[in-house]
């Protein structure tokens, strides 16, 4: 997954900023958009959303820019993509050089980033480096997020063993339970939706991301576990997963207090992932790709374990 994000970054980097100015707006499309949102929320000078389905905006046009994450199939995409590039908007996409997004928006006010159209992840690390030196959000370093990513790739190797591999920690507490995932940041929340959908896909769990208080409101249903119960005559048991709850501040931190008091008066277990401690100079993306990684290394070897080898 690093190789893959070093090679975006290298590909769309060094030649996309070009004459292109600061926009009016900023349009996002693609499987990512929400994720390039978080990070360029705070800090972002001028209005951006993220956006679903073929049509656009009214609002769109020569003044603006939308960057797309390209995802081969994606049809919708492709024609917002078109549809950007007859208005005269800046196009800033990222994918395949021969596909049919770079297809579409062929325009001299289009900028295309070489990327694999299969990792639209690493895509759209590639975007936010070039908008973080647009002046539109954090300036991303691709070869951090690309180090963060080996750390964990190192980390969770098959090879090492289980009580010093964290994506096997995390595989041994989810098998038989079912999780509820809660992320202490913006990004960790995102974090944990991505696991979600890994989770379910590993094993059929039907494995919840949500907010601190629909947390509550589900653990608080939950019936204390009888301790003379047979295991393997009762439903997979309640997990709690807490993603960087050592990062959260203020309220957040407040509900995280919460919701593992709710976990211990319930007799849910607690799993705790965190993104380790700030290094110089590394920003959130990092963060959010460290605990992405780790949890779909988590969700592999619960597949895996399950049987699921092919």
């Amino acid at each position: 997954m690093g190789a893959r994000v070093r090679r975006a970054g290298l590909y769309g980097q060094l030649r996309a900023l070009g004459d292109l100015q600061r926009p009016r707006g900023v349009l996002l499309l693609g499987p990512e958009a929400r994720l390039i949102r978080a990070v360029l929320e705070p800090v972002c000078p001028v209005p951006m959303m993220a956006w679903q389905g073929a049509r656009l905006p009214a609002w769109v046009g020569p003044l603006d820019m939308v960057a797309i994450v390209g995802t081969a199939g994606s049809a919708d995409t492709v024609a917002a993509g078109a549809e950007a590039a007859r208005r005269g908007a800046t196009v800033l996409a990222a994918g395949s050089e021969n596909g049919e997004l770079a297809r579409a928006v062929a325009k001299p006010t289009s900028v295309l980033l070489r990327a694999e159209e299969g990792d639209p992840t690493a895509s759209a690390v590639a975007l936010l480096a070039v908008l973080g030196q647009l002046g539109l959000g954090p300036m991303v370093d691709v070869e951090l997020v690309a180090a963060a990513l080996d750390l964990v790739a190192e980390g969770c190797s098959p090879l090492r063993d289980l009580s010093v591999n964290p994506g096997k920690v995390l595989a041994q507490q989810l098998a038989e339970h079912v999780p509820f995932i809660w992320g202490g940041t913006v990004l960790a929340h995102r974090a944990g939706r991505r696991l979600a959908e890994a989770v379910r896909r590993a094993s059929q769990v039907p494995a919840l991301a949500a907010d601190a208080a629909e947390l509550l409101a589900v653990l608080s249903g939950v019936q204390p576990r009888d301790p003379f119960a047979d295991p393997e005559d009762s439903p997979p048991q309640p997990l709690l997963v807490l993603l960087d709850a050592d990062k959260a501040t203020g309220y957040q931190a407040e509900q995280a207090g919460r919701l593992e008091a709710e976990a211990l008066r319930t007799g849910v277990p607690v799993a705790t992932m965190s993104s380790g401690e700030a290094d110089l100079g590394r920003t959130t993306v990092e963060a959010y790709m460290t605990l992405l990684a780790t949890g779909l290394y988590g969700a592999e070897y619960l597949r895996v374990g399950l049987g699921g080898m092919n």
